[in-house]
């Protein structure tokens, strides 16, 4: 525990110091100041309790502070969105939990996380199905694609989805080829898709928690992280990996996550609202997204990192290598249904 809590703090000041505005908050030890509500929200009669385990100066965490200020102002102040990020309500599997239980009414679950809720909530880890910014939005706006995913749980909603990029791979050393990628050590997501994939790649990897990373990277103990730009650049893991191959095999995500009982007794009025907005506020910062992932490219180039482009060969390589990940996946999403998604999207 007190790992994780050095961890999270010295995250977050440098997170504050790239947000700008909120370096005077981390000086003065609450990272968060910045995004504090401008009213006063003890008068509310609803509070929809939001969990997140990364920093709002990621605009798919930042969403839960502009839905929290929308929410606030439809709502007339009847309905409060209690934003808490960087884990303040503890780890995502801990969450799920009280998720479930009740305890909590919402959760932006990172995509790796969100396949302990339903299996079928996996398809989104899946190597090349939901893999562009412009797939993605096809799949969120095509009830045929989006509704089995938003109601593959029984006692929890998927309302809605923002992101944090597409995943490639931050490396001590330049990755060009699936043979150079065999010299590397990835650290990956605590996540069973991820875990099969790789093993079907026949690629080397360390499944590990986040905050484990930043000594790892540093000390050697692995030589890559399975990660998106975004995410690398503001959180310094390019301060040590220096080189991000382009494998955009993947959009990071945050699912979110409702407890649809806790929903259901929601005076109607007040659920509208709040579906409403969640999809209006989620929609604009996917655009936000696309926008932040090509200024932290920027940056990220600026500073000396090279960007690699994998080449579309090896890129369908690595999509024919996860043939039997496909097809182990397909028996717990439903094979139908996977083979709509890639039919619809284009392999």
């Amino acid at each position: 525990m007190r790992k994780i809590i050095l961890s999270l703090l010295a995250l977050s000041l440098g997170l504050t110091i790239i947000a700008g505005g909120s370096a005077l908050a981390a000086a003065k030890g609450d990272p968060l100041a910045a995004w504090k509500p401008a009213f006063d929200p003890s008068g509310a009669e609803y509070t929809y309790l939001l969990s997140n385990v990364s920093h709002p100066v990621i605009e798919g965490v930042g969403f839960g502070y502009r839905l929290r200020d929308a929410v606030w102002e439809k709502s007339n102040g009847r309905l409060y969105v209690d934003f808490r990020p960087l884990s303040q309500l503890g780890g995502e599997k801990d969450v799920i939990r009280k998720l479930k239980m009740g305890a909590i009414q919402g959760m932006m679950s990172s995509s790796v996380a969100a396949a302990n809720v339903a299996d079928r909530l996996g398809i989104v880890n899946l190597p090349y199905v939901v893999d562009t910014f412009d797939k993605l939005d096809t799949f969120r706006n095509d009830p045929e694609l989006w509704q089995p995913f938003a109601n593959a749980a029984k006692d929890i909603q998927v309302v809605d989805i923002t992101g944090y990029g597409p995943y490639g791979w931050a490396t001590t050393t330049p990755v060009r080829s699936l043979e150079d990628a065999k010299t590397v050590n990835f650290r990956i997501a605590q996540a069973p898709v991820n875990t099969d994939f790789y093993k079907a790649w026949g690629l080397k990897f360390t499944v590990m928690p986040w905050p484990d990373v930043p000594q790892a990277l540093q000390t050697g103990v692995i030589t890559g992280l399975d990660h998106t730009a975004i995410v690398c650049n503001i959180t310094k893991k390019f301060t040590v990996a220096k080189y991000f191959t382009e494998l955009d095999y993947a959009q990071g995500l945050f699912v979110h996550l409702t407890n649809k009982r806790w929903l259901n007794k929601l005076p109607q009025d007040l659920q509208q609202i709040l579906l409403e907005t969640i999809a209006e506020e989620s929609a604009k910062t996917r655009e936000r997204t696309k926008e932040q992932q090509a200024k932290q490219i920027a940056a990220a180039k600026e500073a000396g990192v090279e960007f690699i482009t994998l080449p579309a060969a090896e890129k369908a390589k690595l999509a024919e290598l996860a043939t039997p990940v496909y097809e182990k996946w397909g028996e717990k999403i439903g094979q139908a249904y996977l083979d709509k998604v890639r039919t619809t999207l284009g392999k």
